[in-house]
């Protein structure tokens, strides 16, 4: 069976497979159609869809009960399509052409109209869809009136739209007021939060502060807490080349404890440990009643407060004694950080890491102490320095192995990795390269390295003027009101020990675990020292849970003092 229509549209043709006979032929009148016209055929059509899909499925139903063959459907169903049965009630059609022609010209039929249906709707979505592109982008290049009254949730501004009759400008209006006023109440509790954690991180967790104040009390009334340490006998050990010297420079008691006990129990050698522990006056009963009540033998541990160090006079750092009693200095690390502040220009994350900028250990003397190591220990030529903040979990002794080829300061550089937080650091991090002297000296693109477990070589130290070189420019910076750089005391040690860097293996020192909530786990597991740095410590309640562990296993808990101060709640 053939369907043929002419291209005038003025004719059409059916005919017999074979082609010997034409078995209809339809002239129709030539007309322009409208498209007005065509839509209303196809919605007509649209509704009349259905009754024809039901009507043929009622005539199925009573074809399969009588007839048990699908040419016997297709006669019964063909007529009643049509409307055209003869008296013995067989189509005419069928009779002519010997099959169920009709069903299948009415279910083509079908298709066809159901295509054009589908696309029209698909045309009018398209139209839909332009012009609410168009009205959102008229309401995005408008003000927001003053005073518009918001509903308080998206269910609010529905009902408020079907009472008042809103058309879809004022709608896409008012929905973005309410995205915007959403967006800032946002954006101030962010900046709160960081407010919040900036002062949690600067604080001293009562835990703590208890501990200090129970270890002092134990040192003015314990005869064996006040007892020297070392001992009369291991005092010649203190200045042996051939031991393996640690510097810690902390006023954290139990910091201080945990970066002792990970050294001595990661230690392959630990009679070969000596750590040489500097303080402040205030900790210092506290911390060497700590270690004289709880020895960490066979390593030796020695505890000074600064005030010990007849060099370390202020008479002898006046730049130090400048930075920590200069009013603006004062100001600018414990006044209010929201005072003057952009915030509308400002990112959280920029905020977040000025605040981090301005932590007041950042003009403590035992911060900038390092500087000093030759002097301190003028008999030592090759020390470890580590910040309180780190877990050792391998032996370090391989460290004093390393070649540092003349260099004064082995470190892990931070300007390798994919972290931007932490390992993807150059000078331009840290430097204000508009300042002209910045710019003069400094390269933005030189290599960063990291503070918190360094491989001094003090003999070759001595022999340049780091020294005065960190002096000069801690000088400059405050001459420039701070203009220079932001950061504590790792930018001017980047320019002191400039030339004087030999990189190291950043196995050896994993960053950042107290910035990132997402830091590696097993990276962290195989490193040889893991830093805390960061706003989030270990020891305080706004550190991440999931890596407290690796620092709380050297907690000694059992101890009077840990359980007396509640230490137990890390």
């Amino acid at each position: 069976m053939q369907l043929h229509v002419s291209p005038s549209m003025r004719s059409l043709t059916i005919s017999s497979n074979n082609g010997f006979i034409d078995l209809m032929k339809i002239k129709v009148a030539a007309r322009h159609i409208s498209y007005r016209t065509l839509f209303h055929t196809i919605l007509i059509l649209a509704f009349l869809l259905p009754f024809v899909f039901i009507l043929t499925a009622i005539v199925t139903l009573e074809g399969v009960n009588k007839c048990s063959s699908f040419d016997c459907l297709g006669r019964r169903l063909g007529p009643r399509l049509l409307g055209r049965v003869d008296d013995s009630g067989v189509n005419i059609l069928s009779l002519h052409t010997g099959t169920n022609f009709p069903i299948f010209l009415v279910v083509n039929n079908l298709f066809m109209i159901f295509k054009l249906s589908w696309s029209f709707m698909m045309m009018v979505q398209q139209r839909l869809v332009k012009d609410f592109y168009k009205i959102l982008n008229q309401v995005n290049a408008e003000e927001i009136p003053d005073g518009i009254k918001l509903p308080d949730s998206f269910n609010q501004l529905v009902s408020k739209m079907k009472n008042n009759q809103y058309d879809a400008k004022t709608f896409a209006l008012m929905l973005r007021a309410m995205m915007e006023k959403l967006e800032r109440e946002i954006r101030e509790s962010k900046f709160s939060e960081l407010m919040n954690k900036h002062f949690a991180a600067s604080s001293i967790p009562k835990g703590l502060y208890c501990l200090s104040l129970r270890l002092t009390d134990e040192y003015s009334s314990n005869a064996h807490a006040r007892r020297q340490l070392p001992s009369p006998e291991l005092l010649p050990v203190l200045s042996n080349n051939s031991y393996h010297h640690f510097v810690l420079s902390t006023d954290n008691i139990l910091a201080a404890s945990v970066v002792v006990n990970s050294a001595v129990q990661s230690s392959l050698r630990p009679e070969k440990i000596v750590f040489h522990i500097i303080t402040d006056k205030k900790t210092y009963a506290g911390m060497h009643a700590w270690f004289a009540l709880n020895p960490v033998s066979p390593a030796i541990v020695e505890v000074k407060g600064v005030h010990q160090f007849d060099w370390l006079t202020r008479e002898n750092v006046p730049v130090l004694e400048a930075v920590e009693n200069h009013h603006g200095i004062r100001n600018y690390y414990h006044g209010n950080h929201l005072a003057g502040a952009n915030l509308s220009n400002t990112t959280p994350r920029t905020f977040a890491s000025k605040l981090q900028a301005r932590s007041p250990k950042y003009i403590s003397l035992l911060n900038h102490l390092r500087i000093y190591l030759p002097e301190l220990f003028p008999n030592l030529d090759k020390v470890v320095f580590l910040d309180d903040d780190i877990v050792i979990q391998r032996d370090l002794s391989p460290l004093w192995e390393i070649d540092l080829w003349g260099k004064v300061n082995g470190a892990v550089e931070t300007c390798k990795g994919e972290d931007e937080w932490v390992m993807s650091k150059h000078f331009r991090n840290y430097f204000n390269f508009s300042h002209p002297l910045i710019a003069k000296h400094l390269d933005p693109d030189e290599c960063a390295w990291a503070y918190g477990m360094n491989i001094f070589d003090l003999r070759s130290w001595r022999k340049t003027n780091i020294r005065e070189t960190y002096h000069y420019w801690l000088k400059e910076n405050l001459k420039s009101n701070l203009t220079m750089w932001k950061l504590g005391t790792l930018p001017p040690a980047l320019i002191a020990f400039k030339g004087h860097i030999h990189p190291i293996d950043p196995s050896w020192h994993m960053l950042g675990l107290g910035y990132q909530s997402k830091t590696n786990i097993e990276k962290a597991k195989k490193a040889a020292v893991i830093h805390y740095n960061g706003q989030s410590k270990p020891w305080l309640q706004i550190g991440f849970e999931h890596l407290r562990p690796f620092w709380t296993k050297y907690v000694n808990y059992s101890n009077d003092f840990v359980r007396n101060c509640h230490i137990l709640e890390l």
